[in-house]
């Protein structure tokens, strides 16, 4: 019996360690350190932006909230993103997203949410929240425009 118990405890020690790390099509750190070519050039990186192809030219957000989009947004961020990250400041697995669109820019946001690794690797603030959250953010492979409807949902979520 004690060696049945052992068997199930060990597999399942396995198990939770192995769905806590990053998934097989992700680069961890400890892989990026040991290839050159994905090393994080932190002189180059601005924090302003982010590192992936958004800018402020090709994210244009309005004075007022696109609901129809927030909606979507709302949807997406419901299967995505809200098992890690609360609507308010509290955290969960991930920080609380109360007042992001006020600390960041909407581009900013688009390229973090496409792009995490690297801008993991390179950001100082986002590397101080890993330090707390303990999780990268694992790339949820979302297309552009599921992005900017997230985006539009913390929009939303910062103007209550």
């Amino acid at each position: 019996m004690k060696k049945l118990s052992l068997i199930a405890l060990t597999t399942i020690a396995a198990f939770i360690i192995s769905s806590c790390g990053n998934s097989g099509n992700h680069e961890s750190s400890k892989d990026s350190a040991a290839n050159p070519e994905h090393q994080a050039n932190t002189e180059s990186y601005d924090p302003k932006r982010g590192e992936g192809k958004f800018d402020e030219s090709n994210v244009q957000v309005g004075e007022t909230i696109d609901e129809a989009m927030a909606s979507k947004g709302e949807a997406i961020a419901g299967t995505k993103c809200l098992s890690c990250h609360k609507t308010s400041d509290e955290r969960l697995v991930g920080p609380g997203w109360k007042d992001v669109t006020k600390r960041r820019t909407p581009h900013w946001l688009m390229n973090f949410i496409t792009n995490p690794d690297p801008m993991i690797d390179k950001d100082p603030e986002v590397q101080a929240q890993l330090e707390l959250c303990l999780v990268r953010m694992p790339n949820q492979n979302l297309a552009d425009q599921e992005a900017r409807e997230i985006v539009e949902f913390m929009r939303k979520n910062d103007s209550k």
